[in-house]
């Protein structure tokens, strides 16, 4: 007997699910994408159709991500196209302002409510203990990301950088097609829910723009799919089910050293994670003729925090900058303005990625240590040294934990070990740091009298890398602590890990942990020197690639999703951004 059609499998395609959203690593999403692409290259000479069919399947996507809070989005969209034309024709000044402020309450409103509600009455319990009950309100997929996007479009219009598309509406059919090219730049979904923040002054412009997809640009795309799709669903996924998460949910059962290797994983984690949607991104953006900037450059490259923001997040670092530092004067009133609006800055910013004081400490941190990487920098010629600079900001940072601790405890015990040891395990880490710098000085000192190099050499730069990299290590204990249902309070999280790497850390247990964990470690291993690739090998690998026959592209694809599967956990592993 023949089987029929399974229409309620089917129908899953076509009905929001909350615990299975659709996502990019997901089959699900491949299978609808491939019939989506299929009628998209068919419209490829009909923009206003493709256009039109395109912003469609956006909304349905995020369907699928929200369900009902599709309608939020539409609200947003509504609210930015009308307020973008008053702003841009009010008759004064005053009134310009106005509409702009109207626009940011609007979009800050709606982001404040969903983001920020209980998070408010959390703190209000905490401060004065009251015991006002939490509200029961979901928080919709990418509404952090399209609400920044959309401001930008408004702040925008307000300085004249952007002549808003209400300018080119003529008759009902014009107004139409401009409003469906807004909703088609707030909804493409390659970026909906986890970025790129995308300027309306850069993507508006290729709407209209013929369709076209050359033999390079096929083969880029599809490394960049490929790519994506092994860091985020092999390299982030299998880190994090099988040893960051267990760590981070109960510190106390595992030992200094892998609470140590849980911190390095989850480093690799959120930037295979991360990037991997981003890459994805882009690349599914490209399929469609659509190019979308670059999100991550190698952070972990970095030999100063001010570089690992040029190249971590690119997206949300330059509209932090664009749009909230220089608004707040930057640097242009004087120097200690500049700290304070740094400080301003990272501090939103770590609001910004969630709902707890962690990412406030987060953000807080990162603030200190631009700051301090700014001041140090004029200071003189040593001071030109990265290497000198992220010592010292490691050191403020050892003093600052070492005083605050001395607080909290006053000399007691931590979680039932000494306070003591903890304090001489933070003074020995910071004279390794001091040793490592002094031994990097040495050497290229050496090698400049030899050769007539300058001062600042290879080994220097490479010592300041590994400062830079641990700082933001450091860093990610908070975010992690305040990872989105994490069954422990996210400053316990953050106390209990930080303690067992300086109480009982237990290195004669080594060999032990890397039995246990092969394969953790030669991922983490495998995301370190992907990450750390040359970048003439890194090219010549795209290069190979573009070159490849269409079949050869094909079968790397199928490979990179055969594995997929074979690793693959029971659960969906949503992205670490997609309730952001």
């Amino acid at each position: 007997m023949q089987a029929g059609i399974n229409w309620d499998a089917i129908a899953e395609y076509f009905v929001y699910d909350p615990q299975r959203p659709l996502i990019f690593s997901s089959a699900q999403f491949f299978v609808v994408f491939l019939f989506f692409y299929a009628i998209y290259i068919s419209l490829k000479n009909r923009t206003i159709l493709r256009t039109l069919y395109t912003l469609a399947f956006s909304i349905f996507f995020y369907y699928k991500s929200s369900g009902i809070y599709l309608l939020l989005l539409v609200l947003s969209t509504g609210i930015d196209f009308t307020l973008g034309h008053y702003i841009y024709n009010a008759s004064t000044q005053a009134r310009r302002r106005f509409f702009l402020w109207l626009s940011i309450a609007a979009n800050l409103g709606l982001l404040g409510y969903f983001k920020y509600t209980n998070f408010f009455l959390n703190s209000v319990n905490a401060i004065t203990g009251s015991g006002f009950d939490l509200m029961d309100i979901f928080l919709p997929a990418g509404i952090s990301f399209y609400t920044f996007q959309t401001m930008s479009y408004s702040i925008d219009v307000y300085r004249r950088h952007l002549e808003p598309l209400t300018e080119k509406v003529k008759d009902w059919r014009s107004f139409l097609v401009q409003f469906m090219d807004f909703g088609f730049f707030v909804s493409f979904f390659p970026q909906l829910v986890a970025g790129p923040i995308v300027r309306a002054a850069d993507f508006l412009p290729q709407i209209n723009r013929k369709l076209g997809l050359s033999h390079a640009e096929m083969g880029r795309a599809l490394l960049l799919i490929c790519g994506g799709l092994f860091k985020k669903a092999v390299i982030s996924d299998y880190i994090s089910v099988n040893f960051v998460d267990r760590v981070f949910e109960n510190p106390g059962l595992y030992s200094g050293l892998e609470n140590l290797m849980a911190v390095y994983g989850y480093a690799f984690q959120i930037y295979c994670d991360f990037s991997g949607y981003s890459d994805m991104a882009i690349g599914l953006a490209l399929l469609m003729g659509f190019h979308l900037n670059e999100n991550f450059h190698t952070p972990y490259k970095s030999t100063s925090i001010q570089e690992f923001w040029r190249r971590w997040h690119i997206s949300l670092s330059t509209w932090l900058r664009d749009y909230l530092y220089i608004s707040l004067g930057g640097n242009r009133k004087g120097k200690l303005r500049t700290y304070v609006n740094l400080m301003i800055t990272m501090l939103l910013g770590g609001l910004w990625h969630g709902t707890s004081w962690v990412f406030i400490v987060w953000g807080g941190l990162h603030g200190l240590a631009l700051a301090i990487d700014r001041f140090l920098g004029g200071l003189g010629r040593w001071f030109r040294l990265e290497s000198l600079r992220s010592l010292i900001i490691l050191l403020v940072i050892h003093l600052i934990g070492a005083g605050v601790l001395w607080g909290l405890y006053n000399g007691a015990q931590i979680d039932g070990y000494e306070f003591g040891l903890y304090m001489r395990a933070n003074a020995l880490v910071a004279v390794m740091w001091i040793a490592l710098f002094a031994l990097a000085l040495l050497v290229d000192q050496l090698a400049a009298l030899l050769r007539g190099k300058t001062l600042q050499g290879g080994l220097s730069k490479a010592v300041s890398s590994i400062f830079v990299f641990h700082f933001v290590c450091l860093c990610w204990v908070f975010f992690r602590a305040g990872a989105f249902n994490n069954p422990v309070p996210p400053m316990v999280t953050t106390s209990a890990v930080l303690t067992q790497i300086g109480s009982a850390f237990h290195p004669e247990l080594f060999w032990q942990i890397i039995q246990g964990y092969k394969a953790v470690i030669g991922l983490i291993i495998l995301a370190f020197l992907t990450h750390f690739m040359p970048l003439r090998l890194d090219r010549f690998i795209e290069r190979v690639f573009i070159g490849a026959p269409a079949l050869g592209k094909a079968f790397a694809l199928a490979f990179i999703i055969w594995i997929v599967i074979q690793t693959a956990s029971s659960d969906v592993v949503p992205f670490i951004y997609f309730q952001f």
